[in-house]
């Protein structure tokens, strides 16, 4: 670790508060994934609604992008370049998850028409995609709470355990745009 300095607390909420609402806003987020994923809006047919998936697929390489600029920062003592490069990936998931509502709200289901190996390796990505990238928004809130908190030590522990699930779950949405994306 460098000996520069970290950064400043941000932000004063207690850990209880910020925990619960947290778990609120996490579970908002879950629910409406959920609800909306039911809900089709029908579109003109003027556009393609699959413009969507593209711009997710670009929002989530972004993100990959930005989760290991932030991993090297880190590493290397830059908080400060750390902490904006990674409250970048955050602004740009929560972007992400907006546009990925909109695109399942005009586009409805798309069902991959691979065969084979392939099939079968598409639905464990999209499997493991979807229950890591549910489970961890409120780890991922939490870390960003803990750093802008100040609590370093705690930031530092469950940052190495989010991280990776994180940087995960971006790089896998990629993947999943790319093997469905012949199908839309």
């Amino acid at each position: 670790m460098a000996n520069k300095p970290y950064p400043s607390r941000t932000i004063s909420v207690a850990e209880g508060i910020a925990k619960r609402w947290i778990w609120i806003v996490s579970t908002i987020v879950f629910l409406a994934v959920v609800i909306l994923n039911r809900v089709q809006i029908p579109s003109s047919g003027n556009w393609d609604v699959h413009v969507f998936a593209k711009v997710n697929a670009v929002i989530n390489s972004m993100v990959s992008v930005l989760l290991l600029v932030g991993l090297f920062s880190a590493r290397s003592g830059k908080w400060n370049v750390h902490r904006k490069v990674m409250m970048t990936a955050l602004v740009l998931s929560i972007v992400f998850l907006t546009s990925y509502i909109l695109h399942h709200l005009f586009a409805g289901e798309t069902k991959f028409g691979g065969e084979g190996a392939i099939r079968i390796v598409y639905y464990v990505i999209l499997a493991t995609h979807i229950i890591l990238a549910s489970a961890s928004l409120p780890f991922i809130l939490l870390t960003a709470y803990r750093s802008l908190s100040a609590q370093w030590p705690a930031h530092r522990k469950l940052a190495r355990k989010v991280w990776p699930v994180w940087f995960y779950v971006s790089v896998t949405g990629v993947v999943v745009y790319f093997l469905i994306s012949p199908y839309y």
